[in-house]
């Protein structure tokens, strides 16, 4: 039920309507106006329900109780969502081993936190005629890496750029 089709009172443009109480018990079809009368006479609103049923079925509730809790369930929902980063290391062919640990340890931390990683290789001048340079250093990534990934996008040229995605495995 979302609050934008629902129709209150007077927006309701029928001549009969199937009626349930604020209890929950059926009252039966009747005039759109005996309806709203009897809304009114509890001090609550005639909000339509089913609008695609024959007659449309109507139920006395408060109005803004209903839509304030719709709201709250929807930012509730807001809440419980987990927003993926996308974090990026970048490295270059000739990284030392040290430095291929550090960056990997910022990897691990990364995919630790549930977010994915990019891991690119940046390529200047001559290095581009050595891109195979660059596969051995994304592999050696992913041996450092190892069990605590999951493949999105494998180790690719992009212009003078080398670049993979790692995800975090699912936990169970």
């Amino acid at each position: 039920m979302a609050e934008k089709d629902l129709r209150i009172n007077e927006q309701i443009r029928v001549k009969e309507v199937r009626l349930i109480r604020d209890e929950g018990e059926r009252q039966g079809i009747m005039p759109i106006q005996s309806a709203l009368e009897i809304a009114r006479s509890i001090g609550l609103d005639l909000v339509e329900v089913a609008p695609q049923a024959v007659p449309p079925v109507v139920k006395i509730l408060d109005y803004g109780k209903v839509k304030f809790e719709n709201e709250k369930k929807v930012r509730d929902l807001k809440k419980k969502q987990k927003l993926l980063k996308l974090k990026e290391i970048r490295m270059q062919p000739k990284i030392d081993d040290h430095d291929m640990e550090f960056k990997s340890k910022h990897v691990k931390e990364f995919l630790a936190e549930g977010n994915k990683v990019k891991v690119t290789i940046r390529f200047r001048g001559r290095e581009l005629a050595h891109t195979e340079l660059g596969f051995g250093v994304m592999n050696d990534m992913l041996k450092r890496i190892e069990g605590e990934y999951v493949m999105d996008k494998l180790p690719a040229m992009e212009g003078r750029n080398m670049s993979m995605i790692v995800s975090p495995k699912t936990k169970k």
